[in-house]
């Protein structure tokens, strides 16, 4: 039995979909969570850069003695997940491929959909993912740029979501997916827009309950589970403005995130080393 918390990071908001799922599968476990905002999002930046904020959150998780890193971004787990495994002897969690064994069991027209930030669908990981699998199907992929921005300002609805996702999305109406993998966890927090413009007959397949999962499954399997009747204690990070962390937290979590504590991973970044906003517009 092992107190010690289970880290989580993202860089944003997005990552608290999967802290939500294992915070309600894992009831006696605490969990320290970690949003980059300051540095965020990543799906642009470059895959060197985002391994060099993978590494330094890393070390920041593992000097809070967490016992298990959950690596809940997806372009985060593309260009360092490897790298994270080789060098830290925690079990290091994804959401990649959780999210490809479940889209594989459900698809009935063996048509895949997976939609992501431009860096994790150029890495090709998915494919990957989905190729070493074995299973027959086809994949339409396609990136998405900007949808991160409009949950990190907490516009999930209206119509300006509306026009910019179903431009994105028609490639996938157009090649009869059945299944869509959200490739990236803030995109279940626009489930209401994705399946509207998707129809209710396309599985959309939320990597936060499948990674869960594979959480309690390592922890199983190392015997580090919190004792029953445990306690828990919820810490959140961010390196960026803690109140509205704090604010749109607490809207896609919930309670939990009674408190935000600003914290850096890394050096700070310069004006110019700041992201460029992202222009949300039909690709």
């Amino acid at each position: 039995m092992d107190t010690r918390p289970i880290g989580i990071f993202d860089s944003g908001v997005g990552g608290l979909t999967v802290a939500r799922a294992v915070i309600d599968l894992l009831p006696h476990e605490s969990v320290i969570y970690f949003g980059d905002t300051q540095r965020g999002p990543y799906g642009p930046r470059d895959q060197a850069d985002v391994r060099r904020f993978a590494r330094e959150i890393m070390e920041l998780l593992l000097a809070q003695d967490v016992k298990l890193v959950v690596v809940a971004c997806n372009t985060a787990s593309a260009a360092a997940l490897d790298e994270l495994r080789a060098a830290h002897p925690v079990p290091v969690v994804e959401v990649i491929e959780p999210a490809v064994r479940a889209a594989v069991r459900l698809t009935r027209n063996r048509s895949i959909g997976v939609i992501g930030t431009k860096g994790t669908i150029g890495s090709g990981r998915y494919l990957e993912a989905i190729r070493a699998t074995h299973e027959n199907v086809t994949v339409t992929s396609q990136a998405c740029p900007g949808l991160v921005e409009f949950v990190e300002r907490g516009e999930t609805t209206g119509q300006a979501i509306l026009d910019v996702a179903g431009a994105y999305l028609q490639p996938l109406v157009g090649a009869d997916v059945d299944t869509l993998i959200l490739a990236c966890t803030h995109y279940p927090l626009l489930t209401g827009v994705i399946g509207y413009l998707m129809g209710p007959d396309v599985f959309l397949v939320n990597s936060a309950e499948w990674t869960a999962r594979n959480v309690f499954a390592e922890l199983t399997r190392a015997g580090l589970h919190a004792p029953y009747g445990a306690a828990p204690s919820h810490r959140f990070l961010a390196s960026g403005d803690p109140h509205h962390f704090r604010r749109l937290g607490a809207r896609f979590l919930g309670p939990e995130v009674n408190q935000v504590e600003r914290c850096s991973a890394g050096p700070a970044l310069t004006r110019d080393e700041l992201p460029e906003p992202v222009e949300a517009s039909a690709p």
